[in-house]
């Protein structure tokens, strides 16, 4: 993923989540730790560097990194369930990619935030963040997928 002119700090907090979910599925970290690892030496600037070079987030807001690594987590299993409603049937949760798969959580997360952003937003967000890791129909599917979740958590909105 490559910094543009500008980067936009709760954009990059949200990439952090996704990689910081990712880490801790597939290192069996604990949120608490992968949290610690990105605070301490992930996010923010470096000297001489000046985008998402080795896995680095520029210009995350730390709080709400924090936030939706926690919520992820701590509702995973209210998450995941919306995740295999909003799947296609013969398309189960653990044949996701596993980057897709942190990022649905993710927006998952924030969508299940009471004084989160609106759900229209959140999926932008998230739309923006996977079109930085894919070039194919994954972000087509990320798409309908937090739809679906966005409708089932927030119906108010639509």
């Amino acid at each position: 993923m490559s910094r543009g002119p500008k980067t936009r700090g709760r954009t990059a907090s949200r990439v952090g989540a996704v990689q910081a979910l990712f880490q801790s599925e597939q290192a069996g970290d604990s949120p608490e730790t992968v949290i610690d690892q990105f605070v301490r030496h992930r996010l923010g600037n470096l000297p001489g560097l000046d985008g998402y070079e080795d896995g680095r987030v520029p210009d995350a807001e730390v709080d709400l990194f924090q936030r939706i690594v926690r919520e992820a987590s701590r509702k995973q299993d209210t998450i995941d369930p919306l995740l295999v409603d909003a799947l296609p049937a013969d398309w189960p949760l653990a044949r996701l990619d596993p980057v897709l798969r942190a990022l649905l959580r993710a927006a998952g997360a924030e969508l299940t935030m009471a004084d989160g952003a609106p759900a229209k937003v959140v999926i932008n967000e998230y739309l923006d963040v996977a079109r930085g890791f894919f070039t194919g129909p994954e972000t087509g599917m990320a798409n309908a997928v937090m739809d679906k979740m966005a409708r089932a958590l927030r119906s108010a909105e639509f």
